[in-house]
């Protein structure tokens, strides 16, 4: 399938977001450890917690989780400490060649028994569940967060608990909190007891009702949406965000502050779900310099909107974005040449834009089965009438219905033959 996309001249609506798939799919495993039965609220309906909904329900010898890495991190250590079970874990082509091994080899420690069904370091796995004694264990803290929060949330369960350090430069940090954040919800006692260790104590897990706030991640491809709109009357409302929440990518509403979106809430109390209002300011930086260690999945964002706006950047602490659902680095570079922008990558750590341009070829844009090239793509059509988008249903992955919304403000979407 391939899309050709249109802006319209005036951009207002209501958008409902989706539920914050990294909250939902941590709640859901907090669910099943503590035996409740009535599943969390207001769950995200994206596929990443689709397949481990399904999982959970059908219980089935193979579980596939298709391309959902967070899935793949997260039952591998929730089935290795269920005793009874036996299933192995699959997934797509591009999951099969996603590392696994730091992962398997910290659980192994534990006692948990998983065999690699294919290339060792990669799924598919044969994970059997028993009780573990627990203890303490030492990992690289610069792997996936994924890992990290994978062993945080099965900690209670085991008999000794768990006491989890992190070796060397501990990135995505705010992915491991919202994990405590979530487990405290849930009535459990895990604290930071030093800078790089984690204490989490054999305790029982609390059945609860328990409602999942919206998606501050989805939210970033609206405010890329208004940046790059020259209309200074158009106004967004996203609903179901709150002040001061747990998710890292809330982070997005300080850095679109930069580039001259304001934000405001309509209820700032905290934990109250309100809704946020976007307006387009003059005042912006004639540059964007910043770390996105703890924000990964913004890059993407924001890589394609300062170069779009004519915004030099420099942005560190990518490497993890080699080993997400294509290599985030690559196809970033590859995709703006074809706009016209030349983007440079620096040891396969950070990427800059100082201005340097290309001939642009238009090509359609290729998602690599990626939900966040396709969604960070999407708004260039206001710069760029007709854009050509080749796949775009993979927003499925976490914003079921990010093209119904786009619709909904406007934006008109022709299907086209797909000539990639």
């Amino acid at each position: 399938m391939q899309y050709a996309i249109y802006a319209p001249k005036h951009l207002g609506n209501t958008i409902k977001l989706p539920a914050s798939k990294s909250i939902s799919n941590r709640a859901l495993i907090l669910h099943a450890l503590s035996g409740g039965h009535s599943l969390p609220q207001n769950l995200s309906d994206c596929d990443d917690t689709e397949v481990i909904v399904r999982a959970l329900r059908d219980w089935p010898d193979v579980i596939d989780i298709k391309a959902a890495g967070t899935a793949m991190r997260f039952l591998t250590a929730y089935l290795s400490v269920t005793p009874g079970s036996s299933h192995t874990l699959t997934g797509t082509e591009r999951m099969k060649h996603r590392p696994i091994k730091v992962l398997v080899d910290a659980l192994s420690y534990l006692g948990a028994e998983i065999k690699y069904l294919g290339e060792e370091g990669f799924p598919p796995l044969r994970v059997t569940g028993h009780a573990l004694e627990g203890g303490t264990i030492e990992i690289p803290g610069d792997v996936s967060s994924q890992y990290i929060s994978a062993l945080l949330m099965i900690g209670p369960a085991l008999k000794n608990g768990l006491e989890l350090k992190l070796t060397g430069n501990i990135i995505s940090r705010p992915y491991i909190d919202l994990t405590m954040h979530t487990m405290h919800d849930y009535g459990l006692k895990i604290e930071w007891t030093d800078y790089n260790t984690i204490y989490a104590p054999h305790q029982e897990y609390q059945q609860k009702e328990y409602v999942i706030e919206n998606d501050w991640s989805a939210s970033s491809y609206w405010y890329e949406i208004m940046a790059l709109s020259d209309d200074f009357d158009n106004e967004i409302r996203l609903t179901g965000l709150t002040d001061g929440s747990r998710q890292g990518d809330s982070v997005v509403r300080y850095l679109f502050s930069m580039l001259g979106i304001k934000t405001s809430f309509e209820n700032t109390e905290p934990g109250v779900m309100t809704t946020v209002t976007l307006k387009k300011v003059r005042t912006r930086l004639p540059r964007l310099d910043y770390d996105f260690i703890n924000q990964p999945d913004l890059a993407q964002t924001f890589v394609v909107c300062c170069a779009v706006m004519g915004i030099p950047f420099h942005f560190k602490g990518l490497s993890s974005l080699k080993i997400k659902e294509t290599d985030r680095m690559a196809a970033l570079q590859k995709e703006m040449k074809k706009l016209g922008y030349v983007i440079r990558d620096i040891n396969g750590e950070e990427l800059l834009w100082d201005g340097e341009r290309c001939e642009a070829s238009l090509e359609a844009i290729d998602t690599y089965e990626d939900h966040r090239m396709a969604m960070s793509f999407a708004p260039v059509c206001i710069k760029i009438p007709g854009l050509k988008m080749n796949n775009p249903e993979v927003v499925s992955k976490s914003y079921p219905k990010f093209w119904d919304d786009i619709r909904s403000v406007g934006f008109t979407i022709e299907e086209t033959p797909d000539n990639s």
